[in-house]
């Protein structure tokens, strides 16, 4: 069998699959439009708007990544029982993705994220969001729902996409990850700050340089493995967790399944937009980890998708007959 062949069949096998998605969701909103002047009241740019579009977003997108690489996505989160829950529900729909994941509560806001772009550049975004914990009633409803989807659908991998929006707390994370261990389901993790040493016994916990920085209160020289391996020998102690995956910007990725190492340095990119790379990343590894891919071939297939969406507008999911033909190109 040829490595076009190998890489034809696994992509194949990403359409057996089943994720269960944990996390913060949210609606990013866009104006896209022109900029042509500065506005007299005040030096910023006006943009005259063309367009308006809503779209799903965060643990979301993630979903979309899934869906869009084959597999089957459900996702599970609280929003808010509000105007802004509706249009969620609306874009769910017209996505093709299941809502009975999806709980409403009214001590939550549905987030909205409001990008205006200009230009084919991102020139301000605003934010209407609530980032409190859930209360204690919704984060027991949280994981009954969790519970309710593990016992009764064949799951491959359960993704945690943290945003610090409240969804996962130090409760949810470590109930979900004993209930998957018990089923020996692997979990892999998108964390931000707040939740960030919460996520013990994990298969796969995947920070940007950036959240591996703050989370362990260091510096990092990126461009120094050896300093790298120091940080994650130092996360491993605190989380033991199966493997490590850095995201490391323009100095490529770095993975580790704490016997064996690989680096792979960053592609040559025309940079439009990073908005939503590391859900296109988490959701490729996950899938690979679903599928007991070696370490390499999870940080190569991760890193090749995250540098295409790079260069589209917005937060947009990964396209997987194009991420296939890159493949091919980066073979022959």
């Amino acid at each position: 069998m040829t490595k076009k062949q190998e890489i034809s069949t696994l992509f194949k096998s990403f359409n057996r699959l089943t994720a269960l998605i944990v996390g913060d969701v949210m609606i990013d909103s866009y104006f896209f439009g022109n900029v042509d002047r500065i506005s007299p009241e005040a030096p910023v740019p006006v943009v005259s708007v063309k367009r308006k579009e809503n779209r799903l977003g965060g643990a979301a997108n993630v979903a979309l990544n899934i869906q869009a690489l084959g597999a089957k996505p459900i996702l599970c989160s609280v929003i808010g029982n509000d105007n802004e829950s509706i249009i969620f529900d609306e874009l769910l729909k017209s996505n093709r993705l299941s809502n009975k994941g999806i709980l409403k509560s009214k001590n939550r806001q549905t987030t909205i994220k409001t990008r205006v772009i200009g230009n084919n550049h991102q020139m301000i975004r605003v934010d209407e969001e609530t980032d409190k914990n859930l209360t204690e009633n919704d984060q027991k409803a949280l994981i009954k729902k969790i519970k309710s989807i593990l016992d009764s659908e064949k799951v491959d991998v359960v993704i945690f996409e943290d945003y610090d929006k409240g969804n996962l707390s130090e409760f949810v994370i470590s109930k979900v990850v004993e209930i998957c261990n018990n089923k020996k389901i692997p979990t892999t993790v998108d964390p931000k700050k707040r939740n960030f040493l919460h996520y013990k016994k994990v298969t796969l916990f995947k920070p940007n340089l950036k959240e591996l920085k703050e989370g362990l209160n260091i510096d990092i020289n990126p461009k120094n493995n050896l300093e790298i391996e120091k940080a994650i020998k130092i996360l491993n102690n605190k989380l033991n967790n199966t493997n490590t995956f850095i995201t490391l910007s323009e100095n490529g990725v770095y993975i580790t399944d704490h016997t064996s190492s690989y680096h792979e340095p960053a592609h040559v990119r025309n940079i439009s937009d990073v908005s939503g790379a590391g859900d296109t990343v988490i959701s490729v590894a996950s899938l690979c980890v679903a599928l007991n891919l070696p370490i390499k071939t999870i940080a190569s297939l991760a890193n090749l998708a995250g540098g295409l969406v790079c260069e589209k507008v917005g937060v947009v999911p990964i396209n997987k007959e194009e991420l296939l033909s890159e493949i091919y190109v980066k073979l022959s």
